[in-house]
């Protein structure tokens, strides 16, 4: 019966397995990597991915013929740009050697909207002079379609950040969590401004 010890040289186990059955012990071809571009939206609420790949496999004489198959992918909600899936031996097959693993990459395409940083999301909205002192209501609509009305009377200063909890990512592993949504301002200061303008600040604000 073939045995090996785990702390011992991996050279000698492969003499010892050529020893024993007179074939040399079958390699491993390296592992095929490919990118999976999810949309925050998948990243968000979880999605059913399908991707198509191309491989050649053996028949028993060893002869390989090229095919086509579909790998399913259920991202779920949490993942982040690296996580890996990995598909065991989905690689081409040939002889004397074990099939490469299939792994795909989670890429985070861009949104248009909001920008992730790992659990947490932002936003920014360009906003007037006038606005950051008198007011502004954000209007959203959330990565799982919700729309969202978050009123600000704060005076809105240019470090002003509004921070609304378990509006951010799902955390992975607990779905009921999530991180928080950040909202910045880009403020709209006027290039010039005219003498009544000025006047007016002053009696506004002081000297």
């Amino acid at each position: 019966m073939f045995s090996s010890n785990i702390n011992g040289d991996d050279n000698d186990v492969f003499r010892s397995f050529e020893q024993r059955f007179g074939v040399s012990a079958p390699g491993k071809d390296p592992a095929i990597k490919h990118t999976l571009p999810c949309s925050l939206e998948e990243l968000y609420q979880g999605a059913t991915k399908r991707v198509k790949i191309t491989r050649e496999v053996a028949d028993r004489s060893g002869l390989t013929r090229k095919t086509e198959e579909i790998l399913t992918i259920d991202t779920k909600p949490g993942w982040k740009k690296g996580t890996k899936i990995t598909f065991e031996e989905k690689g081409n097959q040939r002889p004397n050697v074990t099939p490469a693993d299939v792994v795909f990459i989670v890429d985070e395409k861009p949104h248009s909207e909001f920008t992730r940083d790992g659990n947490d999301l932002i936003v920014t909205r360009r906003i007037s002079v006038t606005e950051a002192f008198t007011g502004y209501t954000v209007h959203l609509i959330t990565l799982d379609g919700r729309n969202l009305t978050l009123p600000i009377n704060d005076v809105i200063h240019p470090n002003y950040q509004k921070v609304v909890p378990n509006e951010g990512m799902p955390i992975l592993g607990d779905p009921t969590k999530r991180g928080i949504l950040k909202i910045k301002f880009d403020i709209r200061f006027p290039a010039r401004v005219n003498a009544e303008q000025k006047a007016g600040m002053r009696r506004l604000f002081g000297p």
